[in-house]
């Protein structure tokens, strides 16, 4: 491809450039491009599709593919562009992308390798120009000016932003409080922020094109690509997180989104709000001119990757820039993936040979960017199937991980982080390579985006959305700023007045103050958010007595509601989720969620020792195997649902199950140091978690009870086991089975009634507690129809009966 014309055609926002690009690449027989967003990859391949046919047309991205066998011309992210596939034209989209910290990399390689057979064209801020001229000699510009002006219209109140606004803040609090105040004064918001899927953003966006709201409310997820009718753009903040630290936004970075007013020939205009001050005349002058600095660097890693072995490849990753312009990227994302697998000592030993699978692993992306431990551990187990023997994830793992997010219950913030993780197996769905049916995959992780996305698009709407009855506040409506403070003990006073509280981290207006409550909310949130940092830090801060775990699975900081648990991969390791909170950053968030992790793991390692013992207790394998079956039910297993049977364990297993703090009978198996009624409370509380059974009421302080008053899995996590018509705590049944075994080993016996009080029950029922531990009932004529009980050849307690078992002889017995 040496003879590819390669074209550089720059310019600011709403030149045209995109247009242009595509108009280019259908002129020959093949192309492809590459977008900075899959949103507006999308966008482009419905518009080709609809001109083209849908046969001729593809779209590669991370979490979507569909290519017709026919495919001419690809419509692609710029990160799931196919490089090895050879088209006559190729375009790359916003290519001043190229000095992006996280992903600047990408585009960079895609300057330097990227090329069409015939014509390869790049699109992109003019600052952009010196460093593609350095970068790739040859390259000829094509520079397009604005189609509209862009005018700089000074500071407003956001209450007095015109018709047809986008106001833009840098986090999600605050775009839920301007959102909040545009509901009261003016009926109502979309909104646009970078966690929103591509549905839902969609959604929010044809709200506003169709005029059902005349406000947009977003983050800088604006600035690139989204082409609508904004005719002003406010500025509430010039200042953001980047994940490292605050910063103010360069003027490039402001031009970007201001750019986003005025569309074709329609002139647009840009400012700030009231609160975030007037912008500096250099750099109103430089947006409104759209001059900015050059360029000086590109982001780059090395493409030419080792992959012999694992420290061959982290070392080609780890490779220097060739020249000055070039700077290495570093802790991608990708990367760090991989340093973590390699770590693991079973992941380093599987991935011999098998090392490109590794980084194709590693490269999966972690949508929800917040708990990359527990993203690791999906990556480590996702390669162990795929490095196995199937060499293929599980069909019926990949189901249920899709299904247990098929929930579209939930508020935004949980609904955002359903979406976040679904787009995970969204992405690994599309890899046909790794799953036996791909296609049937992708169909159930799109649907369950599809409905959490209209899920959370309801909800923003029902929050953010024309309640005409809300009472204004008089100095919001004069644009006054409220007075607001916050007490030590998390009372919220407004102007003097008791406004709510704030619970945990989220603050909880006063309901008698109604319509008001609205109105008082952001002059609160406002102050909370002065506070929030310092009140995280004591979270952090304080030491586990701190905490707590109510019964309904709250967890309680100071008394205080902050997070609950919710069902994780396994009973007995929940997870948590925060409480409802706009205050909280993303770097709160973390700091929180990291904290509380560290308790609760403290906590259930002190309280379930014997269990966390048992599980990592050196075992022969089938011992190991009823061990993990009595983890996993939280201490105790009925003999009917073990899959490993009792009576095939030697005396070493047995043994060895012993000194790991097991008891195995014929009527199951169980750990008795869990019997005090703290450790059973808390098994209880994980069961119901983990069962989605709220509510519960765990059986403790009773010996027996009828069986059917409680669900198995409930009485299993208590240490009750199943004896005929009774549910038995398991050391007492246990006692029982032993004064049996003592006295048969004579041959046939009478039941003694005293041995009711062991079990806690009635003596018309103690026969069949006793036919539920394997023996034959026999009635003693000579006895006056007494009892005889008599050990049948061997014999599962808590099999299924037959016609020779006692249960059928013993049906007519009634419970007291």
């Amino acid at each position: 491809m040496g003879d590819s014309k390669i074209t550089a055609v720059l310019g600011p926002t709403n030149t045209g450039k995109t247009f242009l690009a595509v108009e280019r690449m259908l002129g020959h027989r093949t192309g492809m491009i590459g977008f900075p967003l899959r949103l507006l990859a999308r966008e482009n391949y419905e518009r080709i599709a609809a001109a083209k046919g849908t046969g001729q047309v593809a779209l590669v991205t991370g979490e979507e593919r569909i290519v017709p066998s026919g495919a001419r011309w690809f419509v692609c992210t710029v990160e799931a562009m196919p490089m090895d596939r050879e088209v006559g034209f190729l375009a790359v989209d916003e290519i001043q992308m190229v000095a992006d910290r996280e992903r600047g990399h990408v585009f960079t390689d895609r300057l330097l390798n990227a090329r069409g057979r015939n014509e390869t064209m790049f699109m992109g801020a003019e600052s952009a120009r010196g460093l593609i001229r350095r970068l790739v000699p040859g390259a000829e510009f094509v520079v397009r000016p604005r189609l509209s002006t862009l005018t700089y219209a000074g500071p407003r109140k956001i209450t007095r932003l015109p018709r047809r606004s986008a106001v833009v803040a840098f986090s999600a609090a605050e775009v839920y409080e301007i959102a909040e105040l545009v509901r009261r004064q003016r009926g109502g918001a979309a909104l646009v922020f970078g966690a929103l899927s591509p549905r839902t953003r969609n959604a929010q966006v044809e709200m506003y094109q169709s005029g059902d709201v005349d406000y947009l409310v977003a983050t800088d997820a604006i600035g690139m690509g989204l082409n609508m009718d904004i005719d002003h753009v406010a500025f509430a903040a010039l200042a953001k997180f980047d994940g490292r630290g605050m910063r103010r936004l360069a003027a490039p970075e402001l031009g970007q989104i201001a750019g986003r007013a005025g569309r074709n020939m329609t002139n647009g205009t840009f400012g700030t709000t009231a609160d975030a001050g007037a912008l500096d005349p250099d750099v109103i002058s430089a947006i409104e001119d759209h001059r900015y600095p050059a360029l000086n660097h590109a982001y780059w890693r090395n493409s030419d990757l080792d992959f012999r072995s694992l420290d061959g490849l982290l070392a080609s990753l780890d490779a220097r820039a060739p020249s000055g312009e070039l700077v290495r990227v570093r802790d991608a994302d990708d990367h760090l993936a991989l340093q973590h697998l390699a770590r693991d000592a079973e992941v380093r030993g599987k991935a011999q040979g098998r090392v490109a699978l590794l980084w194709e692993v590693a490269r999966i992306p972690d949508f929800r960017k917040q708990m990359s431990d527990s993203h690791t551990r999906l990556l480590a187990t996702i390669f162990g199937h795929l490095a196995g023997p199937a060499a293929r994830l599980p069909a019926d793992w990949v189901a249920k991980a899709i299904a247990r997010l098929d929930d579209p219950d939930g508020d935004i913030d949980r609904l955002l982080q359903k979406i976040a993780a679904i787009r995970t197996w969204t992405y690994v769905s599309h890899r046909a390579d790794w799953l036996g049916d791909a296609e049937t995959h992708q169909a159930r992780a799109r649907a369950v985006e599809d409905r959490l996305s209209d899920a959370l698009h309801e909800r923003l709407t029902q929050r953010f959305v024309d309640r005409r009855n809300a009472v204004i506040v008089r100095k919001l409506a004069d644009g006054s700023d409220l007075l607001a403070s916050v007490a030590a003990d998390g009372e919220v006073r407004v102007e003097g007045v008791h406004a709510g509280r704030l619970d945990g981290f989220e603050f909880r207006a006063d309901p008698t103050l109604d319509g008001g409550a609205s109105a008082v909310r952001a002059a609160a949130n406002r102050a909370l958010r002065r506070d929030i940092g310092v009140r995280v830090q004591r979270l952090v801060d304080d030491p586990d007595p701190a905490f707590e775990l109510a019964p309904d699975a709250r967890i309680l900081w100071l008394g205080h509601a902050v997070a609950r648990l919710v069902a994780g991969p396994r009973a007995l390791s929940p997870e948590i989720v925060l409480g409802r909170s706009d205050l909280l950053e993303p770097a709160h968030r973390q700091a929180v969620l990291r904290r509380l992790a560290d308790w609760l793991g403290v906590m259930l390692h002190s309280r379930l020792a014997p269990l966390f013992r048992l599980e990592s207790d050196e075992l022969p394998p089938a011992a190991r195997g009823l061990a993990f079956e009595i983890v996993a039910a939280l201490g105790a297993v009925p003999a009917a649902a073990l899959t490993i049977a009792p009576e095939t364990l030697d005396k070493a297993m047995l043994g060895a199950l012993g000194r790991s703090g097991v008891r195995v009978g014929v009527y199951g198996a169980f750990v008795p140091a869990l019997k005090d009624h703290a450790s059973s409370k808390l098994r209880a509380l994980l069961w119901s978690v983990h069962a989605g059974v709220p509510n519960v009421q765990p059986p403790l302080g009773r010996i027996s009870f009828p069986i059917d008053a409680h669900p198995p899995g409930l009485l299993a996590a208590c240490l009750y086991l199943p004896a005929g018509p009774l549910a038995v705590r398991a050391d007492r049944l246990e006692k029982l089975a032993q004064s049996l075994a003592v006295v048969g080993r004579e041959g046939a016996f009478a039941i003694e009634p005293a041995w009711a009080r062991l079990v806690d029950c009635e003596a018309a029922i103690l026969p069949a507690v006793v036919a539920a531990l394997g023996y034959r009932m026999l009635r003693d004529p000579d006895a006056g129809g007494r009892f005889i009980a008599k050990k049948p050849r061997a014999a599962r307690a808590g099999g299924p009966a037959d016609a020779h078992s006692p249960f059928a002889v013993l049906a007519p017995l009634k419970r007291p």
